[in-house]
């Protein structure tokens, strides 16, 4: 997927703040943020999002939310809590084609969401 922008952060052909790396995913520091905590969470492969989620990828998006609990644990946000939100297409506010969580937090969360 030479053309999708989170892929190259994960090829490193565009650099980015990172916080989080390992063999399935990577996490990094939104360039707009919405909180004073937003991290994108991303895996390494390309899926374009959660519609295009298959069953073998079940493991995968399992681990991707252990790992939005584990950034919420090093940022300090865990206590006062966080929200997690997955987009899927237009309509949902989708604009990077690769699926990825936005991890919130560090601020009251208003409901509902949008």
């Amino acid at each position: 997927m030479s053309a999708c922008l989170f892929c190259k952060f994960v090829s490193r052909e565009i650099p980015t703040q990172v916080v989080y790396e390992d063999e399935h995913a990577l996490a990094f520091r939104d360039i707009n943020p919405q909180a004073p905590t937003h991290i994108l969470v991303i895996p390494r492969i390309h899926i374009e999002n959660l519609a295009a989620m298959q069953i073998e990828h079940a493991g995968l998006m399992g681990h991707l939310l252990w790992v939005c609990a584990e950034i919420a644990r090093q940022e300090g946000i865990e206590a006062d809590g966080y929200r997690v939100v997955l987009n899927t297409n237009r309509a949902a506010g989708q604009s990077v084609y690769h699926l990825h969580f936005h991890l919130l937090g560090g601020r009251q969360m208003g409901w509902p969401p949008g």
